[in-house]
Parts: structure tokens; sequence; C-alpha cells
């Protein structure tokens, strides 16, 4: 399964809508055949390991990290070719999060007797596709809140300066993070003050698109953002925004959507309908704090860096929400520290509003 697993990771960032996906099929104790999902449209993992197997398939045992199709969309259902090609049992990660399907795929191979396994590595299983999990459950794309701080809590000086809070590793990591989202998203503010990239240096094949929210469009007009060549970028705005600043950026490759209202609720429905299962936040405190707020994001991990730089007005990462005591506060759940160097991690989930 763990194979399965390191397949599907092969092609991340490039599944969506569609979840990530491999297969191993093995026989006599030896794996016959590999396959993993390469995008919407294509043939399944499955469908690719039995190809790889060919005739030793029949009798085979296929392991699968998600539980095979039963339905026709844009391909014939999995558990059909699983079926036909004769295999003797199928162990599977986890079973179909969406409602309308789920189980009917294992249900049609068991009728079929075929011996199924579920539930094996499914922890793994459900951590690498929990952007697909989430978007078929609440029809949104799972929202993931990135920032790096100090020690005392500070995204930037006094001043603005944020150049850089964390160490090198740290930065690698995020450049991957990246490479695994279909977007990540900062606000206006972010372009004026740092004029960043936003791509995965390197750190990985995808890179996501790149979003800014920005309601009037006081933007400077040269930026790395506006340099289409290596990255897309897309700027969403008020209906009727500066026309002549959404000229200036159709001209030079960006893509100018108008939404109404300009929420991060409404973002996230875009970026459903756009087909999206993971949108990375790496806004300001004042966004940040409305996406939280809005249910946008379901994830956070914060980066925090041995440095103390103080200052009253040194902006933080997350802005008001509104809260008077401490019994208000978001205690995050199934939160974990790992180490990166001389900085440290904190992942967790926000309680579900």
């Amino acid at each position: 399964m763990q194979r399965c697993l390191q397949l599907a990771r092969l092609v991340v960032g490039y599944t969506s809508p569609n979840p990530l996906v491999g297969a191993v099929v093995v026989k006599d104790g030896k794996i016959v055949g590999e396959g993993f999902h390469p995008g919407a449209g294509e043939p399944h993992a499955e469908v690719f390991a039995l190809r790889d197997a060919g005739e030793q398939a029949r009798g085979a045992t296929v392991y699968v990290n998600l539980e095979p199709c039963n339905h026709y969309g844009r391909t014939p259902p999995c558990s059909e070719a699983l079926i036909k090609a004769g295999v003797a049992k199928v162990v599977v990660g986890m079973v179909d999060p969406n409602p309308l399907v789920s189980g009917r795929g294992i249900a049609k191979l068991q009728a079929a007797g075929v011996d199924v396994l579920t539930g094996v590595e499914e922890a793994d299983c459900r951590l690498l596709n929990e952007g697909f999990i989430h978007r078929v459950l609440y029809h949104k794309p799972f929202g993931i809140l990135k920032y790096a701080m100090t020690l005392d809590g500070k995204i930037a000086t006094s001043s603005g300066h944020s150049t850089w809070v964390t160490n090198d590793a740290t930065r690698q990591a995020v450049h991957r993070l990246r490479s695994a989202c279909d977007a990540v998203i900062i606000g206006g503010n972010t372009v004026r003050q740092d004029n960043p990239h936003l791509t995965n240096h390197g750190q990985g094949n995808h890179s996501p698109l790149r979003v800014v929210m920005s309601r009037h469009l006081n933007l400077p007009s040269s930026a790395n953002l506006w340099n289409t060549d290596n990255a897309q970028t897309v700027v969403l705005t008020k209906v009727g925004a500066n026309p002549e600043f959404q000229a200036l950026l159709y001209r030079q490759g960006v893509e100018v959507v108008e939404l109404e209202p300009l929420t991060p609720n409404q973002v996230m429905t875009y970026f459903y309908n756009r087909g999206f299962c993971k949108v990375l936040w790496e806004c300001g405190g004042i966004l940040a704090a409305n996406a939280i707020a809005q249910g946008a994001v379901q994830k956070v991990l914060a980066f925090i860096a041995p440095k103390i730089i103080g200052g009253v007005k040194a902006p933080g990462p997350v802005g008001n929400l509104g809260f008077a005591t401490m019994n208000e506060a978001l205690s995050l759940q199934c939160a974990e520290m790992h180490v990166i160097g001389s900085d440290f991690l904190i992942t967790g989930y926000l309680p579900k509003h």
C-alpha cells in the first residue's frame, strides 16, 4: 500500500478534481504490475497496473489506495476491469468518500467472487487525498493557511520587512507545499510589500495557479506575478474595478476574474467550479482572519523561527477574529510539531464550523 502511495505522489498537483491513486499487482509475492492515475480524463491507476501485469494479473492480488470506482464517468468502471482480468483479491486503502458511491465498487467485486480487504494504511491514504475528500463531501476545495512567524508571533518587522523569517530548509518545504496545491492565494498588500514569485522554485514538478485578491486593483504595474512565462496568475477583483489596470494585466497574460462579492467563501466556490481540490492561503493577517471566519481554511501550517523582533506595530499572522475571551480561541485538532533545522512547524486542523 505504501508503494501505491509512492506511485500516486508522482503526479501530485496534476490530478484535480480527481484523487491521487496508485495501484500495484502482486503475484506469488512479487510485484508484476504498477500504475497511477495521471489526471482527469485518463485511465485510472488500476487499468495501468493491469496492463503492466498482463496475463499475470489472473489470480493476483491488487493493492490500491482508493476504492475502485463502479460508475461510468470519463472512463469505464475499474471494478469491471479488475473482474475481467480475473484478479483473486483487492486490498483497498480507503473507501470512496462520496456517499453516492461509497462501498459500491467493493460490493461489485465481492459479488463477482473477488476477496476484498479494506482499511489498510488508511490514515496515510486519507492524508494523501484530504483535498479530494473535502471537495467531495463539502463541495469546496480544502483550504490550507500557511504562515511563517517569529517566536514572538510576528510575520514582519514594524517597517514591513519580512525577508527572511525562516531558514532555507523551511522555505524549501513551503515550495514543496505549493507544488502539491492547485492554487496559492495572497492579498494586494502582500504584492505591494513583498513582490513574491509564489512558484515552487524547482521543488516539485507542478506550479500552482498564483492568485491575488484585490478589491480596487491598486497594485503595482510591475510585479513578479505579472510574469506568466513559467506560472499562470489570476487576479480576483470586484465587478467593474479599475478597467485600465485590468487591461494592463490582460496585455501581460494575467487572467482577471470579477467576483461579487469578493470574499474568501466566494473565492472557494469559484475554485470548486474550476475543479480544484486544494488551495493554499499565503496571505497577510487581515485576509487570513477573513478566510478562517468564513470557513475557507481547514488546516493550518505555522512555521516558527526561534527569533524575536518585537515591535508593537509589527504584524501578526492572523488579524481580528472578534474573540474577547480565551475560551473562544480556535484549538487545532490533531496538532503535530516537526523540527526543520532550527525552525519548528506546527500543523493541525481547525474545528469544523
